[in-house]
């Protein structure tokens, strides 16, 4: 019987993405970046924030600032929701999508918890509001794909053996299975921590990888479910993809098989 694995598009096996909070104005300078090196992350925002204070950017320039990034929820105003009741959190979840969407004119799937707070009832509401991925704080030190998107637990923090692991990651050859590198963070502390050289360093590393996929958060997600979908032959022999995206595979270790959406490709 053949064997098949995963992989990402383009049939790499390797992705990069970022996570970063709170909408706060050096998210300018980090962007800029990151997209020197074509690197691509989620923005976690709180909507009801947008120009309340100096160090919040202003609703009329957040669409300019994050274009060609996903925005996604961190609540409307941050509260530690795992001391809220659940109505007020729903409330804080769809205020902060149905703001976002207005702006950013795309459906807002995902979040980050603000302080990383949260309780199974809030996990088991998600969906309910729309959200299908939510980031935990903590670092997992793995290149794991997520066996629960509504716990994604982050690679690292830029702040914890960043370099470290991007050695480690780059060192991995093709192998077998996928590896997702997912950094987090506030674009904030690189300057609390005088440490902005260290995240150029890091997309200089990175970036322009050959064998690695940039990509959103909920393009991660995404990419996971399209797999998920597939419908294989019980002798996996052939396989049909009924999504509207492609799905990338690879059997029996060789060359990687794009499976287009609606297809039905043989694996003989």
């Amino acid at each position: 019987m053949n064997t098949v694995t995963t992989c990402f598009p383009g049939g790499k096996n390797k992705c990069l993405t970022m996570s970063y909070d709170d909408g706060v104005w050096q998210d300018k300078r980090l962007i800029e970046i990151f997209g020197r090196h074509g690197i691509k992350g989620a923005f976690h925002l709180n909507s009801a924030l947008f120009g309340t204070a100096e160090r919040y950017l202003k609703p009329e320039e957040v669409r300019d600032v994050y274009q060609g990034h996903e925005v996604s929820c961190h609540t409307a105003t941050h509260p530690p929701i795992d001391r809220c009741p659940l109505p007020a959190v729903a409330l804080e979840i769809l205020d902060d999508r149905k703001n976002l969407e207005a702006i950013f004119g795309y459906p807002v799937r995902g979040m980050s918890y603000p302080f990383g707070s949260h309780t199974a009832a809030i996990r088991r509401m998600l969906p309910s509001l729309g959200i299908v991925y939510a980031r935990v704080v903590g670092d997992s030190f793995n290149f794991d794909i997520p066996t629960d998107f509504l716990q994604w637990k982050a690679t690292c923090h830029h702040s914890h053996r960043l370099m470290e692991m991007a050695e480690a990651f780059n060192a991995q050859d093709r192998g077998v299975h996928p590896r997702l590198f997912y950094v987090w963070g506030h674009s904030y502390e690189f300057d609390n921590d005088d440490n902005w050289a260290l995240i150029e360093e890091f997309c200089k590393l990175m970036g322009g990888r050959d064998d690695t996929w940039y990509a959103t958060n909920i393009e991660v997600y995404d990419c996971v479910q399209t797999f998920g979908r597939l419908r294989f032959a019980a002798d996996n022999s052939f396989v049909y993809n009924p999504s509207a995206a492609s799905a990338w595979i690879r059997v029996n270790g060789a060359e990687p098989v794009e499976v287009k959406g609606g297809a039905q490709v043989s694996l003989s």
